[in-house]
C-alpha cells in the first residue's frame, strides 16, 4: 500500500516532524486460517485490511491517523487442526504485541488502535490493551469491523446467532472486497441449530466455552454463507467504515474523562 497515512512510507526523522502527541496509529490484525471450501485462508486479513484503508483514507487528514501494516499470523488455534492455517501462541502474540508497543512508545504518539480482523484475537487483545497501558504509557484501543457474534454480535436470522466463521456476513464482505477469492458453488449451510435453544451454554450467550472449529462440522466453518451477496457485502462494508470513523473521533477525543 502506498498512501499519505501509510506510516512506513515515512523516513524516520518524518516520524518526528509530523506525528504529535493527538495522532493515532492504527494496528489491523488479520489471521491466515481455514474458512472452509468456499473462502480463502486470508479472509480475516483482507477485511480487517480494507475497512481499515478506507477509514483512514477519510478521516485520516481530520484526525492525524497513521497506517501500520496488518498482522497476518495471530492467534488462530482453533483452526490448528487444519493444514494452511498459521497461528501464534498466545505468549508469542502478547510478545509480538507488546513488541509493538515498545515501538510505538518511542514516537511521539501515545494512541494506538487495534483494529481486529479475528475474533479469536479479541481476549488477548483485551490484555494487551492493559499491559500496553501498564508497560508503556500507551493509549490502547481495541475495535472491529463488526462485533463477533461469539462476542455479542449479531448475525442473519437464518444463522439463529451462531454465524461465526465463514457465514452470510463474512462471505458477503468478500464478495464486495474481494470476489475473485470467493468460491460460492462450494458454499452451503453449516449453523449448529442443537446450540441455538441454549439460554446460557452459545456463541453471544453468557457461559462461554472452548471449542474448535471442527467441533461442529468437519468443513470447519460456521454459518450460512448461502445466504451473502456482494449487496449485502457493500451494506456491511460502508457500516464497518463509518462506525470505525466514528470510533476514530472519540479515540482522538478520549481522555478518561479528565479534563483537557
Amino acid at each position: 500500500m502506498t498512501s499519505a497515512r501509510y506510516f512506513p512510507d515515512l523516513t524516520g526523522p518524518q516520524v518526528a516532524e509530523r506525528l504529535t502527541a493527538k495522532s493515532i496509529l492504527v494496528q489491523p490484525l488479520g489471521a491466515i486460517e481455514q474458512h472452509g471450501p468456499h473462502l480463502p485462508l486470508s479472509t480475516d486479513s483482507v477485511i480487517a485490511t480494507a475497512v481499515a484503508q478506507a477509514a483512514v483514507a477519510r478521516v485520516g487528514d481530520e484526525l492525524d491517523v497513521w497506517l501500520l501494516p496488518t498482522l497476518e499470523y495471530t492467534k488462530s488455534n482453533e483452526h490448528a487442526w487444519s493444514p494452511g492455517t498459521v497461528w501464534l501462541s498466545a505468549t508469542t502474540l502478547l510478545a509480538v504485541l507488546d513488541d509493538i508497543g515498545r515501538c510505538v512508545a518511542t514516537t511521539p504518539t501515545k494512541r494506538l488502535v487495534f483494529f481486529n480482523g479475528h475474533g479469536g484475537n479479541s481476549a488477548l487483545l483485551n490484555v494487551a490493551n492493559r499491559e500496553l497501558r501498564l508497560a508503556h504509557g500507551l493509549m490502547t484501543f481495541l475495535t472491529h469491523p463488526g462485533v463477533p457474534p461469539d462476542q455479542g454480535g449479531a448475525s442473519p436470522a437464518t444463522e439463529l446467532g451462531m454465524g461465526v466463521h465463514g457465514g452470510t456476513d463474512e462471505t458477503a464482505l468478500m464478495l464486495h472486497v474481494a470476489p475473485h477469492l470467493v468460491q460460492m458453488d462450494k458454499a452451503q449451510r453449516r449453523v449448529p441449530e442443537a446450540i441455538a435453544n441454549n439460554k446460557y451454554v452459545r456463541f453471544g450467550g453468557r457461559v462461554s466455552f472452548g471449542w474448535m472449529s471442527n467441533d461442529f462440522f468437519p468443513e470447519g466453518y460456521i454459518g450460512d454463507p448461502t445466504a451473502a451477496t456482494a449487496e449485502l457485502g457493500k451494506q456491511l462494508f460502508d457500516g464497518a467504515v463509518l462506525g470505525f470513523c466514528d470510533a476514530l473521533r472519540e479515540i482522538a477525543a478520549f481522555n478518561f474523562g479528565r479534563n483537557a
